[in-house]
């Protein structure tokens, strides 16, 4: 701001609610969705509460409107002490000994991760609601790995995957192939260009490759004659194994088992009606502590996909009671059934407040 830089002080801005809005608030739902107050859900909403109103002291200069709304909204409304503005408030003060680096370098590489993860089910055309068996990871080391153990979970959860696990190499899942680039290496060596091929191709795959998507170049010798290949005159090509789908990033990779068994066929069906449920709730503008019971008439398979999950399915959706019949006079029906996968089913549902 000294400098009258607006980019370089607001773009900070900018990725931290990004990350707060896709990230924490999406990841702490279940705390702030519990019916009984106590210290974790305490500290979810005061950690949030802090980070808006901080935030809304971080837009003033720029953004001077939108902060006076945040902070009438959640200052003044509910302290008298406050003062009348935020653009009378003290600038925040940075705080070094509340900066934990370690955790935030961790969380960083599981959203990278993460985000390398939902590339190979894109990549797959698999829907994040479908249940797979297995992600695994190559990643550069072992404080790494420590991470994606202590994570197993939040990996898990936001991948929608039975097991986490780390590979001893991504030679494990995929096969590398090197494809020297004629038009780099043939305008740099020129005549010898078909020696300088071959002697990339002998080289053994993995440990080039690995090297080349690292940004790291790579050495071979031809009649006692060294020559550097860098990074951008050969192309990697990695072939997945069977039933596999995989992604890479630099040194990291992410691969996802692809083949489905009937069990997560089935949950992949559950899931997929609880999301009709929640449609049809905001629909009908339900609150979102509102419980109901729900009625529903499905197909065979998915009538059994639900039994199966029930349980699961009534906590997602705040259902005290769930049956399988046509919703009777007074129930609030969705208009037509709805139809996914294949499969149909109509619902209707009793609010109980």
């Amino acid at each position: 701001m000294d400098n009258y830089d607006v980019p370089g002080c607001t773009r900070p801005i900018e990725d931290f609610v990004n990350t707060l809005s896709k990230w924490y608030l999406r990841r702490s739902r279940r705390r702030f969705w519990k019916g009984d107050s106590d210290g974790d859900k305490n500290a979810a909403y005061s950690t949030l509460y802090e980070a808006l109103t901080t935030l809304a002291k971080l837009l003033a200069p720029t953004m001077p409107f939108l902060a006076e709304e945040l902070y009438q909204n959640l200052v003044v409304s509910v302290d008298s002490d406050a003062q009348m503005s935020v653009h009378m408030t003290d600038w925040p003060e940075y705080d070094p000994e509340l900066i934990d680096t370690q955790l935030n370098q961790d969380m960083a590489l599981v959203l990278r991760l993460v985000s390398l993860g939902h590339a190979v089910r894109n990549k797959a055309e698999i829907r994040v609601r479908q249940p797979l068996s297995e992600v695994a990871f190559s990643i550069g080391s072992a404080q790494e790995a420590k991470v994606i153990e202590t994570y197993q979970d939040v990996f898990a959860e936001e991948l929608n995957v039975k097991r986490v696990r780390t590979l001893g190499t991504a030679g494990e899942v995929v096969e590398y192939n090197l494809n020297p680039l004629p038009r780099q290496l043939g305008t740099k060596y020129q005549s010898k260009f078909p020696s300088v091929r071959n002697a990339l191709l002998a080289l053994d795959p993995y440990e080039a490759a690995q090297t080349l998507l690292d940004g790291k170049s790579i050495k071979v010798e031809v009649d006692g004659e060294g020559f550097e290949i860098l990074p951008d005159e050969v192309e990697v090509r990695a072939e997945a194994k069977s039933g596999l789908t995989v992604a890479q990033e630099g040194a990291y990779l992410a691969a996802i088992s692809t083949d489905l068994t009937p069990e997560l066929i089935n949950e992949g069906l559950a899931r997929e009606f609880i999301r009709r449920v929640q449609d049809f709730r905001k629909q009908i503008d339900l609150d979102i502590a509102d419980r109901i019971k729900l009625y529903y008439q499905a197909t065979e398979k998915l009538s059994v996909a639900i039994q199966e999950h029930a349980e699961y399915i009534k906590d997602e959706t705040l259902c005290v009671e769930m049956v399988s019949e046509i919703a009777p006079e007074g129930a609030i029906k969705n208009p037509e059934p709805l139809q996914f996968e294949g499969e149909e089913v109509s619902i209707g549902l009793d609010v109980r407040r």
